[in-house]
């Protein structure tokens, strides 16, 4: 069977200030690197029309929802904080995005497509029930996994996030569900502050920090001590993938020091442990990643990796 691969041009209409690093750019510079020969086995599919905001709410409230939906510009942009802004696209976008998870959820929990990579922005591990943050506006990721249970039966759900900034939002929203483990690496201290490895939520959040300067080898050492013990003795029915490329050495928004390789690694480590709980059922969704040639160099890898079922 394929990997599937989810975008669609509307993820271009999320508009950012100029200057801001979570810029259209990145998904053109993604693109080009997938319409290599070496991917022309992908299962490539548009994004379906934006979800239901019942589907949304999977993971926000009802007030946030509409506070997003009716501060869309007409024109320009509406800030949300210091980081975050909506443009006049940005909810369908979002929505979509939401959309395009929930369709790779489907296509690989029936077992259509091998695994899945979404394409997409604006990403989401920082969205809070109630609060946009860092970028994000929705989140993605909590609302797939519980799109996968309420829809598909999956009983358990793991996100797994190698962002190199800590997923506040998923860790709000899945906190007190055991159902969904979350499991991040990501460097500290750094935005947004979270993410010690004390915080365990109801036993099922797994904090790997990693200190300012770390590379491929501590990375490694965090996935083979914390996060694949976790989601071994977890079982999941489904991976969902927090995937960030913003770790990389390369990156201008932080000081890890991971190459493509080791997305590689990590990936090709997750798959091994879906093969033996998950019925290799893997869905991974973009976050950050802000440097063009080496997030479009680290994605690569990462897809080529999933292909390789």
């Amino acid at each position: 069977m394929a990997t599937l691969l989810v975008s669609d041009p509307i993820f271009l209409e999320h508009l950012v200030p100029p200057g801001h690093p979570e810029r259209p750019e990145r998904l053109r510079a993604i693109d080009r690197a997938l319409a290599d020969e070496i991917f022309a086995a992908l299962e490539r599919r548009t994004a379906p029309a934006p979800v239901s905001e019942e589907t949304i709410a999977f993971a926000h409230d009802q007030r946030y929802i509409a506070l997003i939906r009716d501060n869309v510009p007409a024109q320009g942009f509406t800030r949300l904080d210091a980081d975050t802004t909506l443009s006049p696209q940005s909810y369908v976008a979002a929505s979509r995005a939401v959309g395009a998870a929930a369709m790779a959820v489907d296509a690989v929990m029936r077992g259509s497509v091998a695994n899945a990579f979404c394409a997409m922005r604006p990403p989401g591990h920082h969205a809070e029930p109630s609060q946009a943050m860092g970028f994000c506006l929705f989140a993605n990721a909590v609302i797939a996994a519980r799109h996968a249970q309420r829809a598909h039966g999956a009983a358990r759900v793991a996100i797994v996030d190698f962002d190199v900034h800590h997923g506040n939002g998923t860790q709000a929203c899945v906190w007190s569900d055991p159902t969904i483990l979350y499991a991040s690496t990501h460097q500290m201290p750094l935005y947004p502050g979270t993410g010690a490895a004390s915080e365990r939520g109801v036993g099922n959040v797994f904090n790997a920090p990693l200190a300012p300067g770390a590379g491929g080898v501590e990375f490694n050492q965090a996935y083979t001590s914390i996060i694949l013990p976790a989601i071994e003795s977890f079982a999941p029915e489904l991976i969902i993938i927090s995937a960030g490329f913003d770790a990389h050495w390369r990156d201008p928004l932080a000081s890890l020091n991971l190459e493509e390789e080791d997305y590689a690694s990590a990936t090709q480590m997750l798959m091994d442990l879906a093969d033996r709980h998950a019925g290799s059922r893997i869905v991974s969704l973009l976050e950050g990643g802000y440097d063009l040639q080496s997030l479009a160099d680290s994605v690569a890898a990462h897809v080529k990796t999933l292909m390789s079922v």
